[in-house]
């Protein structure tokens, strides 16, 4: 049987005439898309054209909540009570499956964005609050979370509907945890070293990480991120040493993991 993998992207994060990443070419390229929520980035005109784009291209909608963190793009960790932190994704996922609707869509994913994306890699707590907040408001919601992390714990122990995620552009630690943006080497660039990259690890079943260790793991979804300049090409070559490699290019189901 064919190996199969999604590609999707972050997006929909411009703010007012603040423009970011070039949405419109990307959903060209992948097969699903995470929709900032106005928290971290976007407001409701940039929601309502992205989702619209989405639909049209055939792209799977997600939301993709994240801190109350404009001016730091969500990318500043903060420290909120669960409670809150939980009222915080229903707020947004509420917003996002409203603009959805509206646009003739509907939102299939949740993906969380930046720092509290990359605390609740390590946070078991953290992430479950925030997953079990948007299983309430959407209880057939796929998560899509960082692969061989503390997410997917959360996923498996929920038994909710999953997509394990890796990363194109960005370096992986040896536990499986993204490496911080603000060392050397944590960002790729080059588009033929992140395919190379990604054809290894889809076809090993495993988060092959730079120091050597080998992470097995279900992946489901590779991120290539929308609001770095080369996202496009990236992308694109990403897909196109895929798919030459013979591993198809389509949306992810959602099955909950094994127990």
């Amino acid at each position: 049987m064919a190996q199969t993998v999604d590609l999707n992207s972050d997006m929909g994060e411009a703010f007012g005439p603040w423009p970011m990443g070039d949405d419109a070419a990307l959903l060209q390229t992948v097969t699903s898309a995470n929709i900032a929520c106005g928290f971290h980035a976007g407001d409701a005109d940039t929601m309502a054209t992205t989702m619209r784009l989405a639909v049209e291209n055939g792209v799977g909608i997600g939301a993709h909540p994240g801190f109350p963190d404009l001016q730091g793009f969500g990318r500043r960790r903060m420290q909120i009570p669960h409670g809150t932190l939980a009222n915080m994704v229903r707020y947004q996922v509420g917003a996002a499956l409203a603009m959805a609707r509206a646009s003739g869509g509907t939102v299939r994913h949740l993906k969380l964005h930046g720092a509290l994306s990359n605390m609740a890699c390590t946070d078991y707590d953290m992430a479950r609050a925030c997953y079990e907040a948007a299983l309430e408001v959407q209880p057939d919601i796929i998560i899509m979370g960082l692969a061989a992390t503390e997410m997917e714990k959360v996923a498996r122990d929920l038994k909710c509907r999953w997509a394990g995620e890796i990363f194109a552009d960005r370096a992986y630690n040896a536990d499986g945890t993204l490496v911080d943006r603000r060392l050397p080497g944590a960002m790729i660039h080059d588009g033929e070293e992140a395919a190379r990259n990604m054809v290894a690890m889809v076809k090993a079943g495993a988060i092959l990480t730079g120091s050597g260790e080998r992470l097995e793991t279900r992946i489901d979804t590779i991120c290539v991120h929308g609001d770095s300049a080369e996202a496009v090409e990236l992308a694109r070559k990403v897909r196109s040493g895929l798919e030459a490699a013979g591993i198809a290019v389509s949306a992810f189901d959602g099955t909950p993991l094994s127990q």
